[in-house]
C-alpha cells in the first residue's frame, strides 16, 4: 500500500485554488491503483481555513503553517514536501502543473531522489501505473512511467474535473518543518490585479490575435465583447511579442492551458504553438478572414469574415 499526497496552491487570499481539487482528483485514482489512501499538504502561514476546506475532499490534511512559508518560495517549499512525504508515508507526489507546480515539484523531486513526469493527462489502461502526457505541442501522447521507489507527478488542470467532497471529513494534522538556512529571499510580490475572471478558471474565454493589427484595436475591440460574456481575456503569442498585452494573457504552449466551456479565437491562425494550449475547450469558435486558417480546423463553429465587421456586430446582437 502507498498514500498519495497531494500538494495545495492557495492564492493570494489563502483560498484554495480550483487547480488543487483537479490534483485531488487524480489522485483519488490513482489511490485506487496502489490501495493507499489521499493526503493532502497545505503549506503558508494562517492556513487552517483552506486546511479545513480541503479535508473535505481527502482522508488526511497535514498543515506547515509556519511564518518561513508563508511566500510560495520554491526552495522552502520543496523543503516541506520532502517533510510532507515522509509523514505521509506517500510514494506519489502530486501537485497541479500551474506556473506554482512547474517551480516547485522539480526541487522537490531532486530533494526526495525521485524520478518525475510532468503535464501528466491520465494513466493508460485499467491498471497499473503506466502515465499519459503530450509531447511535441500535443500533436503526441506519450505513455511513460516512473520507475524510482517515490514517484512525483504535476497533472495538467484542464484534464481533470474538480473532485466533489468526500462522504466524510478527513482531519488535519500539524506538520513541523525544519527549513534550516535558505539561499533564496523573497523580496515582494506584485500580483496581477483584474475584475475579469482568472483566465485559466473561465468558462468563457475571448483570445485575439495579429489580426487586430494593434494594441487600440484589441482593447477597442475585444473587452466589449468580453464585458458582455463576462470572458477572460486571451492572445497568441504574436501579440504578447508585440507588447499589446502582458505575458500572463498568452495562451499556448509556453503560455497558460486553458478549457473553458466556451473559447472565441479571434484573427488567430492556429499555429501549433497556441492550439496546445486551448484545443482542451469544449467548444470553439473562430472568427478569421482566412477562409484556409489552420484554427478553422478544430474549430465547432467557424465565422470567415472581417473581424473589424464581425466583433462590432457580435457585441450589438449580445
Amino acid at each position: 500500500m502507498s498514500n498519495i499526497l497531494v500538494i495545495a496552491e492557495l492564492g493570494t487570499d489563502k483560498s484554495l485554488k480550483k487547480a488543487t481539487l483537479t490534483a485531488v482528483t487524480f489522485a483519488r485514482e490513482a489511490a485506487k491503483r496502489t490501495g493507499g489512501k489521499v493526503h493532502a499538504l497545505v503549506m503558508g502561514k494562517g492556513v487552517a481555513t483552506p486546511a479545513g476546506e480541503l479535508a473535505k475532499y481527502v482522508d488526511v490534511v497535514h498543515t506547515a503553517d509556519q511564518a518561513g512559508l508563508e511566500a510560495p518560495v520554491a526552495e522552502p517549499y520543496a523543503t516541506a514536501i520532502k517533510a510532507g512525504a515522509g509523514a505521509s508515508q506517500a510514494q506519489v507526489i502530486v501537485m497541479a502543473a500551474t506556473n506554482h507546480g512547474k517551480d516547485v515539484l522539480p526541487r522537490a523531486a531532486a530533494l526526495l531522489g525521485a524520478g518525475m513526469a510532468s503535464d501528466v493527462i491520465g494513466f493508460d489502461g485499467s491498471a497499473g501505473f503506466q502515465l499519459k502526457r503530450p509531447i511535441q505541442a500535443g500533436n503526441v501522447i506519450a505513455t511513460v512511467e516512473i520507475t524510482t521507489d517515490t514517484k512525483v507527478v504535476s497533472t495538467r488542470p484542464t484534464e481533470f474535473d474538480a473532485a466533489a467532497p468526500s462522504a466524510g471529513a478527513g482531519t488535519v494534522q500539524p506538520l513541523a518543518v525544519e527549513l534550516g538556512p535558505q539561499k533564496t529571499r523573497f523580496v515582494k510580490l506584485d500580483p496581477v490585479v483584474s475584475e475579469r475572471p482568472d483566465l485559466t478558471d473561465a468558462r468563457v474565454v475571448v483570445s485575439g490575435g495579429r489580426g487586430f493589427k494593434d494594441a487600440e484595436n484589441f482593447k477597442k475591440l475585444i473587452e466589449p465583447l468580453a464585458d458582455k460574456l463576462n470572458a477572460a481575456i486571451g492572445a497568441s503569442r504574436a501579440v504578447v511579442d508585440a507588447g499589446w498585452v502582458p505575458n500572463d494573457m498568452q495562451v499556448g504552449q509556453t503560455g497558460k492551458v486553458v478549457a473553458p466551456d466556451l473559447y472565441i479565437a479571434i484573427g488567430i491562425s492556429g499555429a501549433i504553438q497556441h492550439v496546445a494550449g486551448m484545443k482542451g475547450s469544449k467548444t470553439i469558435v473562430a472568427i478569421n478572414k482566412d477562409a484556409e486558417a489552420p484554427i478553422f480546423q478544430i474549430a465547432d463553429y467557424g465565422l470567415v469574415a472581417d473581424l473589424f465587421k464581425a466583433v462590432p456586430e457580435l457585441v450589438e446582437k449580445l
